[in-house]
């Protein structure tokens, strides 16, 4: 594989070594190899891992390298005209400043004006210390966000940020696509499926028709019905193909969202990356389908932890409950707002049973890029809208849903003006 095959003469690699891994190792040993990318050129080239530290002697700007594949003994000082790696330099000085101007503020300066921080000749301790952690964060997330990419049965995008603090990606947090069917409950699919070979001008024939109910979307996928009524979508027995116009939910998040750290201690948030249209369908809320009595015994345990992911099913009957607490999808992480974004509808796609819909968000409005997505964890409808239906009036959180279980009183964090203060 090497074209010096003399320089590798008593060399040996890991077995399903990676190609980086082998890279390193040409480059370690001096020894060329065209299928690897490594020639006389780049042969001198290492990659940076990441930054450690900073000093500037005289007026020369020197940085401690920490090399990838390389122990943290091998870190070296090099001066800023070695380093190609432009976008760790820009995120090292990013990182360095907004610690610096935190510190700043946490000494007593007027966050009333303008802080101006200038980096320090040479970085004490600590603050190279935070660098570093900010760096191995910044590792973590990268690595958590393509384990979500690859877990993901869906066309839009996830990214992870957290410029607020080191807190890394959640423990005990498992990506799921669809629900996870918990001991006790039973899911039986659809046996028939509409005969319609165009849906949308045959909807009295097709599944809501079939259902008693009007057909949910217009022409460009929008939900047109209030909330409060059920969604029929098609279903796999259909004879309509994937392009039918009454099959929405079931294709999946198709946007490019963001998992975010919020500066206003409300934990991690999701924004949207890209416009998204009034009555658009943005996602699922997905988790473990558990029975009510298995929910009230993990409530209790929620409760003492100060948190909630339990989603009450009560469409018919309160018999079922979705925990997203430890399986769940992107939905996990979107807060509360007593003024949301996003409303909740109950949809029946391949099965039909009405005590265990899937739950789904729409747009209320336009939704702008970089706006964080938000729900009412004590969703109501008007009971006017929902008199010929069997659906609650109160549908949301079981931690939140008027349920006569004693519950932890919550402090509501949204920010809006007509805030209620609690969460319940």
């Amino acid at each position: 594989m090497a074209e010096n095959l003399n320089a590798v003469r008593g060399c040996s690699v890991e077995c399903l070594s990676t190609e980086s891994h082998l890279q390193e190792l040409c480059r370690l040993k001096y020894v060329t190899c065209s299928p690897l990318g490594v020639n006389k050129k780049n042969i001198s080239n290492f990659e940076v891992e990441y930054l450690c530290d900073y000093k500037r002697v005289q007026e020369e700007e020197l940085y401690l390298v920490k090399w990838k594949g390389y122990p943290d003994t091998d870190c070296s000082w090099e001066p800023r005209r070695n380093l190609r790696c432009f976008n760790l330099l820009r995120q090292f000085h990013r990182d360095l400043e907004r610690e610096l101007l935190r510190r700043a503020r946490g000494a007593g300066n007027s966050t009333n004006r303008k802080v101006v921080v200038r980096c320090p000749r040479r970085l004490d301790s600590s603050l190279s210390h935070y660098v570093v952690l900010k760096a191995k964060q910044r590792q973590r997330l990268r690595l958590w966000e393509q384990q979500l990419n690859s877990k993901r049965a869906h066309p839009g995008i996830i990214s992870v940020e957290n410029e607020v603090d080191l807190e890394g990606p959640p423990k005990d947090f498992v990506y799921i696509n669809e629900y996870k069917v918990g001991e006790g409950v039973t899911i039986t699919h659809s046996a028939v499926g509409c005969k319609c070979r165009d849906c949308f001008s045959n909807e009295h024939g097709c599944c809501p028709g079939g259902f008693q109910h009007k057909f949910a979307y217009n022409e460009e996928g929008q939900v047109k019905i209030k909330p409060g009524f059920p969604i029929y979508e098609c279903n796999s027995l259909c004879r309509c193909g994937p392009s039918c116009l009454n099959r929405v939910v079931q294709n999946g998040i198709q946007y490019k969202l963001c998992i975010f750290r919020t500066a206003d201690g409300r934990g991690w948030g999701v924004r949207t990356l890209e416009k998204i249209r009034k009555n658009s369908f943005v996602m699922e809320y997905v988790g473990e389908i558990i029975t009510s009595d298995e929910a009230e015994r993990r409530g209790q345990i929620y409760d003492r932890q100060g948190a909630t992911y339990l989603f009450d099913l009560d469409y018919v009957e309160d018999v079922y409950t979705v925990d997203a607490a430890h399986h769940g999808n992107i939905s996990h992480f979107v807060n509360h707002s007593c003024k949301p974004n996003l409303q909740v509808y109950n949809v029946f796609i391949d099965n039909q049973d009405e005590r265990l819909p899937r739950i789904a968000f729409f747009s209320t409005r336009t939704i702008r890029t970089g706006e964080e997505l938000t729900f009412d964890y004590r969703m109501q409808v008007d009971p006017v809208d929902v008199e010929s239906t069997k659906m609650d009036t109160n549908f949301g959180l079981a931690l939140l849903a008027g349920s006569p279980k004693k519950r932890i009183r919550v402090e509501c964090k949204c920010g809006v003006e007509s805030c209620r203060k609690y969460l319940f």
